[in-house]
């Protein structure tokens, strides 16, 4: 590969004796407040902190999160479910040979089983490191991010890049399944209570949806909004109870993943489900938009298409 950069040769990814440029962090799992949840090496992350931005190739931005620490705060010694985490990356762009940008669409899957996530403000700042770099064609950049963030979450990560001759063929569709949002439930509960949860009565099949999900970051404690699919084989779920766990997330302080995956075991242990699958489908924030996907129930991977407010 030959990008440049200045006029000087380009890092592409990450040498293996130089590790540790890529930093870990662990996050931890709380309804505390977002000052006292973040464990303190989290806050030597980019989130939450001013920083600059690289406008040349930087791949030593890129800050990895264990998912260890969380996992065993649910007491998960194997891991219950397959998955992936699809990032959707909207502001890629970069120069030619000549010096003329380019830009696509980004889509990054991380699969479940990697030891790391990435910390999302670092992954705004490595993408947007390729700006004011000259690289051949998509066919570089894609290998280039494909080589730096599986070194980072230490597992192989899927890239797929899409020009703007594909930029019509975007869809907007929002989730498949039974709304829930419109049950006249009493909330006056916002930090996760999964005693709300139950069900009971014969096994079914059936797909329940919400888009009144609402986290909060363990750094910034900006507002994470999402659209919610559950589909499950069990006893039936009780509505009202499933809604107001769901919106007891309101001010819970975790990442995307973390919280995906509470769902998941809370509702599988509680809801006695046979089969469970769980997507969140998150708004974007600095052009990106993660979507965690946990099943156990052999489903393949769901389409990335964009929800009305991603």
């Amino acid at each position: 590969m030959s990008g440049e950069r200045s006029g000087r040769p380009v890092r592409h990814g990450i040498a293996a004796g130089n590790r540790d440029a890529i930093r870990t962090a662990n996050a931890t799992n709380a309804d505390a407040p977002h000052d006292e949840a973040v464990d303190p090496a989290l806050r030597n992350a980019p989130l939450g902190h001013a920083t600059g931005h690289p406008d040349e190739y930087t791949p030593e931005v890129l800050y990895a999160v264990p998912r260890a620490p969380q996992r065993a705060a649910l007491g998960l010694l194997s891991l219950p479910f397959t998955g992936v985490d699809v990032w959707t990356a909207y502001e890629l762009t970069w120069l030619d040979r000549q010096g003329k940008p380019q830009v696509a669409l980004a889509t990054l899957d991380i699969p479940v089983d990697s030891p790391s996530l990435i910390e999302s403000k670092s992954m705004k700042l490595y993408l947007g490191s390729f700006a004011q770099s000259r690289f051949a064609g998509v066919t570089e950049v894609t290998a280039l991010i494909e080589r730096d963030v599986s070194h980072a979450v230490g597992a192989p990560v899927g890239v797929a890049l899409r020009g703007p001759a594909a930029f019509g063929a975007q869809a907007i569709r929002e989730l498949d399944g039974e709304s829930l949002d419109d049950l006249p439930i009493v909330c006056d509960t916002y930090d996760v209570q999964p005693a709300f949860l139950s069900a009971g009565g014969d096994t079914v099949v059936e797909t329940l949806t919400t888009r009144l999900y609402r986290s909060v970051c363990p750094v910034t404690a900006q507002p994470d909004i999402a659209s919610i699919q559950l589909t499950y084989r069990g006893p039936r779920i009780e509505r009202e109870g499933l809604l107001r766990y769901l919106v007891s997330y309101r001010r819970h302080a975790a990442f995307h993943e973390h919280c995906v995956e509470r769902i998941f075991v809370e509702v599988m242990a509680r809801c006695r489900c046979l089969e469970l699958t769980v997507l969140a489908r998150f708004t974007r924030r600095g052009g990106l938009d993660i979507n965690p996907f946990r099943t156990n129930a052999g489903a393949g991977k769901p389409d990335n298409v964009r929800t009305a407010r991603q």
